[in-house]
């Protein structure tokens, strides 16, 4: 055996007899340790439909400052002591960096808080979160704000996507990063034989179960409304003055007899159409995170703490499988089993692969998105990840419940997930 290979024989072992030290089982991961990294507050605006609803006048760093804003006034932590923030955002021309700053500045932080923006895709809003607790883990800072925000009614078309270069096209597997999501979708669907009648009970049952938890309330202590917005009538180019406090996309009366009815999107003999698909909408949602003993010494009350996360990389034509990958490894990560797990947030970009990587991971379903999901109230791109904790952390309390997950697919080929448990 070459010295390479010894080598590489002995980190195996390291890395085999680390991941056996691992505690296993929902016990150690509801222990509670000064240094686990926890959330205290974690809050969104309302979603509202892209290019029409609500929020459709208010640009992505608008929403971020209020979102900002809601964040220390009901956290009622001197913002001072915050030193980093970390916001997922994917269509914003230069990342959003400019901005971004900018709004944090606006909301009351002061020059000394630094400011990132950062994309991965539908999962950004996650990573921001992730990036965020890392720091705090390494002893980078000490307190930290994971964000996400979208505008979609200003932002979302081609232009968000660059031209290929000769070298990228000329790699099989590269060029298949820029298909559109609907049309891999649209193959995916076929490939795993996933039909229309079952896509459409799916997206059927996230509408119907979104509008029970909207009407009696649930998602009222996730959503900070904005008062006193402009809105320019699409209808009548009058504009007004209007207060928005819910999500606008949820609707009544959606079954699958009538999603059944909705020409397919994407090819004349699909299943995939905009009823069983994730809205373009607006919208933003922030988490701050620190260690318990900073929380406990600021007086801060703890809503729950991160325990694991993954990302992983999958086929760029098979984008929509990366939760079922990356959820086994973040439960690997964390100890536990799949049935350990109380609740699943997982996204719903498209009906298709959130029930394939469902099915295939072996999930109880009445555990996955209780109150819908995003084919309801949809998915503000890099703002979903960071809306999950607070939708995660708000159903585990409600229902007595303590261990969550959060997951969604990415574009080009990844997945990410997470591991929450409310105190």
């Amino acid at each position: 055996m070459s010295n390479a290979q010894a080598r590489l024989s002995q980190i195996r072992s390291h890395l085999a007899s680390s991941e056996a030290d691992i505690p296993r089982g929902r016990e150690p991961i509801l222990s509670k340790s000064p240094d686990d990294i926890v959330v205290t507050c974690a809050l969104r605006t309302p979603f509202t439909k892209g290019g029409k609803g609500g929020l459709k006048d208010v640009p992505a760093a608008d929403l971020l400052v209020h979102t900002l804003r809601s964040l220390l006034s009901r956290s009622k932590l001197d913002p001072s002591f915050v030193e980093d923030i970390a916001v997922g955002s994917v269509l914003p021309p230069g990342g959003g960096a400019t901005e971004f700053r900018a709004a944090a500045l606006v909301a009351g932080f002061p020059e000394s808080t630094a400011v990132k923006s950062l994309n991965r895709q539908c999962s950004s809003g996650l990573q921001a979160c992730i990036d965020i607790a890392n720091a705090i883990r390494s002893g980078m800072i000490e307190i930290g704000v994971g964000a996400g925000v979208e505008s979609m009614s200003s932002q979302y078309g081609p232009g968000a996507v660059t031209e290929f270069s000769e070298l990228l096209e000329s790699h099989p597997e590269a060029k298949n990063c820029k298909v559109p999501m609907g049309v891999l979708s649209e193959k995916m669907a076929k490939d795993r034989s996933i039909s229309r009648k079952d896509q459409d009970a799916f997206a059927a049952s996230s509408y119907q179960k979104a509008l029970k938890a909207q009407q009696a309330g649930k998602f009222d202590d996730e959503i900070e409304p904005l008062k006193d917005i402009k809105f320019i009538d699409p209808k009548t180019d009058e504009e007004k003055i209007i207060t928005v406090a819910k999500d606008d996309g949820i609707r009544d009366g959606i079954t699958a007899e009538s999603l059944a009815k909705i020409k397919p999107a994407f090819a004349k003999d699909g299943s995939i159409h905009a009823g069983n698909a994730s809205q373009i909408s607006d919208g933003a949602a922030a988490v701050l995170l620190m260690k318990r003993r900073t929380a406990e010494r600021l007086g801060q009350k703890i809503l729950g703490k991160l325990v694991s996360s993954s990302v992983v990389g999958v086929k760029p034509l098979l984008m929509g499988i990366g939760p079922w990958k990356a959820i086994p490894v973040a439960l690997q990560k964390a100890g536990i089993s799949k049935d350990d797990v109380d609740v699943y947030e997982i996204n719903e970009a498209f009906a298709s692969q959130c029930l394939w990587c469902v099915r295939e991971l072996g999930l109880d379903e009445k555990k996955v998105n209780p109150n819908g999901g995003a084919i309801a109230f949809g998915h503000p791109l890099g703002c979903t990840g960071a809306r999950q904790v607070s939708t995660l952390f708000n159903e585990l309390g409600r229902t007595g419940k303590k261990v969550g997950v959060t997951s969604m697919c990415v574009g080009t080929g990844m997945g990410m997930a997470a591991v929450w448990v409310k105190e």
